[in-house]
């Protein structure tokens, strides 16, 4: 009898007997064809389905703290339940460095995105940076990993090299809902010499691991806004279900007209803008004034 068995397949079969890989969820030996996950768990994986709907509970709240201008899309592969197993599908990666999973996962996320016309258009895929001090203690930092995974699959440009973070702030997952803004309320910033990269894009999206307020994407979001006039996305790899949005921040520079979109040019009647050469030109592009950070914050 033919047996169609590549190497790769005789490897994995034979590290199975010394090491049996696992299921994330459930823990069950997995066979040889199942990656990460059993048939079973893989089934029962809560997917979202956001990413062929401009509207979904992820975007909404989202776009409540944002509250200006152009809807933003937002989209995550499966729902964040911390009571079952799939759980651990973050976790592994945020804090098991199963760097592998993480970019499995990721790859099934973006092949949803690639088939939506929501995403197709995207040019620019921007991770949450880590502060340095703890990427330094972590190794690596888990949202490119899934931001590495959706750039390919969208054949976008993976930039890290854009938003840099002011100051190291208390984790997330320690907070109340209510703090979870204010801890992350400006602590990130875009490089000064990306400045121009921003502004050249139409289609920016912001990554991170798990959506729970979406404050941390948002701090991200008004960091980049005020340089560019391009739609910005938000995708994550989970997220969880029916939690409050975090208080929204302070309020984005107003467009020069009240009746202008923040994404459109600034109007004739706007009064005098004031600035360096290389500000006036990103104003003129976006309606309002990119201010570069000061040069003692770019560590």
């Amino acid at each position: 009898m033919k047996t169609d068995l590549s190497l790769a397949d005789f490897t994995t079969g034979l590290t199975d007997l010394l090491l049996p890989r696992r299921c994330l969820v459930c823990g069950s030996v997995l066979a040889l064809h199942e990656k990460h996950l059993c048939i079973n768990c893989l089934a029962d994986l809560p997917r979202t389905g956001f990413s062929n709907l401009s509207h979904n509970q992820m975007a909404d709240r989202f776009n409540s703290m944002v509250q200006e201008g152009e809807y933003c899309f937002a989209t995550a592969l499966f729902f964040y339940r911390a009571s079952t197993g799939y759980r651990k599908i973050t976790q592994s990666l945020k804090y098991g460095f199963d760097i592998k999973a993480g970019r499995y996962f990721s790859g099934r996320l973006g092949k949803e995105m690639a088939s939506s016309v929501l995403y197709r258009d995207v040019d620019a895929v921007i991770p949450v940076p880590l502060h340095w001090t703890r990427r330094w203690t972590r190794g690596y930092n888990q949202a490119e990993v899934i931001a590495g995974e959706l750039a390919v699959s969208l054949d976008a440009r993976l930039r890290n090299d854009i938003l840099f973070r002011v100051r190291r702030t208390r984790s997330q997952a320690t907070l109340a809902v209510g703090d979870k803004g204010r801890n992350v309320e400006g602590a990130f910033r875009v490089r000064r010499n990306r400045i121009r990269d921003v502004a050249s894009y139409s289609h920016i999206l912001l990554v991170d691991d798990v959506f729970t307020t979406g404050a941390t994407l948002y701090s991200c979001y008004s960091a980049l806004r005020p340089c560019t006039a391009a739609r910005i996305s938000v995708a994550t790899l989970a997220a969880v279900e029916g939690t409050p949005s975090a208080p929204p921040g302070p309020s984005l520079p107003p467009s020069s007209s009240s009746s202008s979109s923040p994404n459109s040019p600034a109007s004739s009647n706007s009064p005098p803008l004031s600035g360096s050469s290389s500000e006036l030109s990103l104003a003129n592009k976006t309606g309002r004034i990119c201010t570069p950070p000061e040069p003692g914050d770019l560590t």
